[in-house]
């Protein structure tokens, strides 16, 4: 009962920082996800550092990531600042590359496959999130911030993860074909069918109740490649916590376990919506 308050606490705590954050203006979602980008690279940094006993510069990794991260949220409304933030981050990239030169450490090669691993796994997905969020807006004739589409998007996802949990639990027994055993042996295909499907019932209860945004047939769309990426990405987390024998990807989350273990479903599933977005668009 204890682990079950907590678990109900830290994630209600979660939700609504997400939330409130992404809603309230693109300034506090811009902070919220370049600490969660920071957050989640130190955490990932500890992990490779622990189990393959590599040194990753985890300080240095994060700002980093952090950097990119403002540098595509400036760039979707011009600041001037932009190219002066790409710069940085190109410097912080050959300082990863050159400070190996002089930490002497026993396995610089690894350190650098693994910094640069991780800005691409874990820092690009949420840099690239504030393309879905900067939108045309035809009628002032400038882009603007809506929060509705990155807010559908982690909709989706847990929508998506709670029904896959709650059809798996239930009807696995009489439908016990597995989705991917070698990797993570309690997924189904009866729980992941039935997360799809509740996943495209939020994403018609989402038009229904923002029908100005884009056509039906867009936001079914939408859902179903946050559905399919959203799972990869989750079965991804699983690969590597299974190669480092691990059960979470930390502990900064009582009850839920790491940071890569909450957002393991996002860093594909952003990457694959803005690319689904830029195809689509007209």
């Amino acid at each position: 009962m204890h682990n079950l308050i907590v678990r109900t606490l830290t994630g209600a705590v979660y939700v609504l920082l997400l939330v409130g954050c992404t809603v309230y203006s693109p300034v506090s979602a811009f902070f919220f996800f370049a600490i969660v980008a920071a957050a989640t690279l130190w955490e990932f940094g500890t992990l490779m550092n622990t189990r393959i006993h590599i040194s990753m510069v985890r300080p240095l990794n994060a700002l980093a990531g952090v950097v990119l991260v403002a540098g595509v949220w400036l760039s979707t409304i011009a600041s001037p600042q932009t190219a002066k933030m790409f710069a940085l981050y190109g410097l912080l990239l050959i300082y990863l590359l050159v400070s190996e030169l002089y930490r002497h450490s026993k396995t610089p090669l690894r350190n650098w496959v693994f910094s640069f691993a991780s800005q691409i796994y874990v820092a690009l997905p949420f840099a690239l999130l504030p393309l879905l969020s900067i939108v045309y807006d035809a009628e002032a004739g400038e882009y603007a911030y809506n929060w509705i589409y990155p807010l559908a998007l982690f909709i989706f996802l847990w929508v998506n993860d709670t029904f896959a949990y709650l059809c798996g639990c239930s009807l696995q027994r009489f439908f016990p074909a597995k989705l991917f055993p070698r990797i993570s042996p309690k997924k189904s295909w009866v729980g992941s069918i039935g997360g799809g499907l509740a996943t495209v019932g939020a994403s018609l209860a989402v038009y229904y109740w923002q029908p100005d945004t884009m056509p039906l047939e867009r936001w079914l769309g939408f859902a179903l490649v946050v559905i399919v990426f959203g799972t990869w990405g989750d079965l991804v987390e699983s690969l590597i916590k299974r190669h480092l024998e691990v059960k979470d990807s930390g502990k900064v989350l009582p009850g839920h376990g790491g940071l890569l273990d909450r957002f393991d479903s996002t860093l594909l599933a952003i990457p694959a919506s803005v690319v689904y977005f830029l195809l689509t668009s007209v």
